[in-house]
């Protein structure tokens, strides 16, 4: 979908997430030849706790860094929806960890829905920017 009519996705924002990192670039580059530069994140909410409801935390399953990681991805999802309504952004690409980008699914606004260019599902946190263009181009 990177590539498509409806998006050659020249400064289109990028994010790149996993359940405790996240990375924003601006795209300067046409097509399926992404060129990316950095973006300030600023900071995420934590505080949906909410989210994530199935992986409750208890002596049994005490899995609270689940409930940590869910909260980020909400946290991301709030981010970015509040830049798709305020004019922040006019397309976006989410790369994210599997399990993260179904948890920030849940959680996009209309607004966000509209400008989201693509997902890729996997995890590139920690990888250098050339493997992100790279992952894009071949989307």
């Amino acid at each position: 979908m990177w590539g498509s009519e409806r998006v050659t996705c020249k400064k289109a924002v990028v994010a790149v997430v996993n359940g405790e990192d996240l990375k924003l670039f601006k795209n300067t580059g046409i097509g399926n030849t992404p060129k990316l530069t950095a973006l300030p994140v600023g900071d995420v909410s934590i505080d949906n706790k909410g989210s994530g409801g199935r992986h409750a935390s208890s002596s049994a399953n005490p899995a609270d860094h689940q409930q940590d990681e869910d909260a980020f991805a909400a946290g991301v999802a709030d981010m970015l929806n509040k830049k798709a309504m305020s004019g922040g952004l006019d397309h976006l690409m989410v790369i994210a960890a599997p399990r993260t980008l179904g948890e920030i699914r849940k959680h996009y606004h209309k607004a966000l829905e509209a400008k989201l260019a693509g997902e890729i599902a996997k995890d590139l946190t920690g990888h250098s920017v050339a493997d992100i263009e790279k992952a894009i181009g071949a989307a």
